[in-house]
């Protein structure tokens, strides 16, 4: 699977929404992306995995935690297969709605 699916994947998960969302304001520690969350710590830290997997995310050890923050390189890779999709798919639209002329009679 591409780098693009896994991330399309990562985020068909509510939950992993929510985190890349709270870590677009700043990064976090598990612990502080839990207390929002109404899941556990521990699936706060399966859903990081699967967000690092698939290049979203990236954590930085501060001490004995780990701090994560969204991965611009990642989040970046994804804006650029979504603005090729939905390029793509307007203009085939575009051209699907044009006026076709109409055969002249000779």
């Amino acid at each position: 699977m591409s780098t693009d699916g896994l991330a399309l994947d990562a985020l068909g998960d509510p939950t992993r929404r929510a985190i890349c969302e709270r870590l677009s304001r700043h990064p976090a520690a598990v612990g502080e992306l839990a207390e929002d969350l109404p899941v556990s710590r521990p699936a706060v830290s399966q859903h990081l995995k699967v967000l690092k997997d698939a290049g979203l995310v990236t954590d930085t050890r501060h001490g004995n935690r780990r701090i994560y923050q969204l991965h611009p390189e990642g989040v970046a890779a994804l804006r650029d297969y979504l603005d090729r999709f939905w390029g793509t798919a307007l203009s085939r639209f575009a051209e699907a709605s044009r006026p076709r002329e109409e055969p002249h009679d000779a």
